[in-house]
């Protein structure tokens, strides 16, 4: 897979990086290097291996999944600026 100009200047958009036509062919180059090393880890023969969660053997804790109010909402919105009926309020961002 490789990245073109037109590509790396989409990706600066979506991530809000302001990239100068000057600095495209470096990122390119860059992205370009990137994903060459993720084609070489997918070559890797992984058959066997089983999959881990931690690098020490250990056993995940577990609870009950349990449904509760909580118990005590005026003390979880005790230090909000803005409350109503228990339920945090926020100032409107989206049109």
């Amino acid at each position: 897979m490789s990245v073109d100009a037109k590509t790396v200047k989409r990706i600066g958009r979506l991530a809000r990086i302001r990239i100068e036509e000057d600095e495209v062919g470096r990122y390119q180059e860059e992205l370009n290097a990137i994903l060459g090393f993720v084609e070489q880890l997918g070559e890797v023969d992984v058959s066997g291996v089983e999959p881990m969660t931690s690098v020490t053997p250990m056993q995940l804790r577990r609870r009950d999944d349990v449904v509760t109010d909580g118990g005590y909402p005026d003390r979880v919105v005790a230090n909000a600026p803005l409350t109503e009926d228990n339920f945090f309020m926020v100032p409107k961002v989206v049109e």
